[in-house]
């Protein structure tokens, strides 16, 4: 398996929820609104045997080309969009969840980002989030994917895809949020997104405010962390530019 990190760089974010660039070079946290968090936000590809694997979606943020960033960093890899086969959602935050369409301006419509993929979403995920709406969550983003059956599978509890991904809902950072395992020629790779979402947290004994469940999501980590020593896991870290994948 190949895994390539798809940064899209640092944001700040603050209680409007509203996603921020930052450039660590030239910008300064403390002229942020009070309260302003400094984030991470980076997807990953995953290339197997059966499959291109895309790992949440990034904002959906566009470079200056009006293309979207987690399109250009596939094309910088030598990978075309087109070319994705399967779509992992952890959860629906807008974070992870902004790229799952993109909104054409001429034509007044938003199409997939992935046109070619099946996208797997938690059903009960999906159904909260767009009752929910903004500003966590962007409906409109999920809408154009509820319309198209096809591209769409909703997974609900435990259960394994195609015989080689392994998903479970652990409700700990939002209430329906996935973790997944990927699984192939004996090499696991573990992405726990927001449950897990940088290296440093793994190693550290906290509960998060920002959290559904701060306690089950610090319990999990602990957990996860042990056991992917034991079994040499390769981790993937969202929210962790610095440190994206690590090898036990």
């Amino acid at each position: 398996m190949k895994i390539i990190p798809l940064s899209e760089g640092s944001y700040t974010i603050d209680h409007t929820k509203e996603f921020v660039p930052f450039d660590k070079n030239l910008d300064d946290l403390q002229v942020r609104p009070s309260g302003s968090l400094l984030v991470e936000i980076q997807p990953f590809v995953v290339i197997t045997k059966k499959d291109i694997i895309v790992l949440d979606c990034g904002l959906g943020f566009t470079n200056k080309q009006d293309i979207l960033i987690i399109h250009q960093n596939l094309i910088n890899n030598n990978i075309d969009p087109s070319s994705v086969t399967k779509v992992l959602l952890s959860h629906l935050h807008k974070d992870h969840a902004g790229g799952i369409a993109k909104f054409d301006q001429i034509l007044n419509r938003s199409f997939l980002s992935f046109p070619n993929a099946t996208y797997y979403i938690s059903k009960s995920e999906l159904a909260l989030a767009s009752k929910l709406g903004n500003p966590s969550y962007k409906p409109e983003k999920f809408e154009v994917l509820d319309s198209s059956s096809a591209h769409l599978v909703l997974l609900e509890g435990n259960g394994i895809i195609d015989d080689y991904i392994h998903y479970e809902t652990t409700a700990a950072h939002s209430p329906f949020h996935q973790v997944f395992w990927i699984e192939e020629d004996g090499r696991t790779i573990f992405y726990g997104a927001d449950d897990a979402p940088q290296h440093q947290q793994m190693k550290s004994k906290f509960i998060a405010k920002y959290d559904f469940d701060g306690k089950k999501s610090m319990d999990l980590r602990t957990a996860w962390w042990q056991k992917g020593k034991e079994e040499n896991w390769t981790f993937l870290f969202y929210h962790d530019i610095k440190t994206p994948i690590v090898n036990m």
